[in-house]
């Protein structure tokens, strides 16, 4: 695979222009790029710091075959590629200059691109998220369904969304979110544009919450989803989730995917028993500072 067949643009609507259709032909493996990049073409890619207006497309015989964007903080996120194709877009980003901190995608993908970053760079990679990815196959509420209802978040659930979106950063390590929070850019977090549904009691008590974005490309998803301590094991974050899937699938979305985390046994079986079906899993890395070795 030549390298020059990576296409790189600043412009939003030029790689919209581009990879738009391919993007949305796998909404659910896609995800991601999807929310991301609509967020930007959304608010506009001048009012994101620089490092998050790359994007690359790779085409072969007049079709798109992968894409990448890179995200604030300076992450590539990569659609799919060959270890071959990791290879030639690791060495082209170099040859023009570019420095990713790190690598979001699919395992295989990911992986075969932080390798090969690390033979032309030096830079060794370290794993900074896993996750599974899971997409909603028919949806099966829980029985018995625990007491309560419910309800679409509205403006004067603010602070206890806000909240509680802070209480599932510090339980998830997610500290970038945390520092936006307390900063009060709450809009410029990424729960700034998403949907909130609760799950309440029978006497209108908030008990757990669950997040969507807007349907993008037929696609939902939801994220995150989250139950006080204190509150957990009485099935009120799969009533919550179930609430929000219905609520996708009623705006519209082909396709309501969720993450998880690979280490929490009781979220992955929760999710499959209301009819999410795993569907690949992502990694990401972070990079070191490296120099470019001898032979790059």
């Amino acid at each position: 695979m030549l390298t020059d067949d990576w296409q790189l643009t600043e412009d939003v609507d030029d790689f919209l222009a581009r990879a738009g259709d391919f993007l949305r032909s796998r909404p659910a493996l896609h995800n991601m790029p999807l929310t991301d990049i609509e967020r930007l073409r959304a608010r506009g890619a001048g009012s994101q710091p620089a490092d998050a207006t790359v994007f690359g497309v790779l085409e072969s015989g007049g079709e798109v075959r992968a894409a990448f964007h890179r995200r604030p903080r300076g992450y590539l996120w990569i659609t799919p590629l060959s270890p071959e194709q990791a290879e030639a877009l690791a060495a082209h980003l170099l040859g023009l200059g570019h420095s990713p901190t790190g690598v979001f995608g699919d395992l295989d993908t990911a992986t075969a691109f932080a390798e090969a970053w690390q033979r032309h760079t030096g830079a060794v990679p370290a794993t900074t998220w896993r996750t599974h990815l899971y997409r909603l196959g028919t949806l099966t509420p829980p029985q018995p369904s625990p007491e309560g209802l419910g309800r679409v978040v509205d403006g004067k659930d603010r602070a206890q969304v806000i909240r509680w979106c802070r209480e599932f950063c510090v339980d998830v390590g997610e500290q970038r979110s945390i520092d936006l929070i307390d900063a009060g850019d709450w809009d410029d977090s990424r729960f700034g544009d998403r949907h909130f549904t609760f799950w309440e009691t029978a006497d209108g008590t908030p008990v757990s919450m669950a997040a969507s974005t807007s349907v993008v490309g037929g696609m939902v998803r939801v994220d995150p989803v989250y139950t006080p301590a204190h509150l957990r094991g009485r099935g009120y974050a799969g009533a919550v989730t179930v609430e929000a899937s219905r609520a996708a699938l009623a705006a519209g979305a082909t396709d309501v995917v969720l993450f998880t985390d690979p280490d929490n046994p009781t979220s992955n079986a929760l999710y499959q028993r209301i009819g999410y079906v795993r569907l690949a899993d992502f990694i990401g890395y972070g990079f070191t500072d490296g120099a470019p070795s001898s032979g790059s």
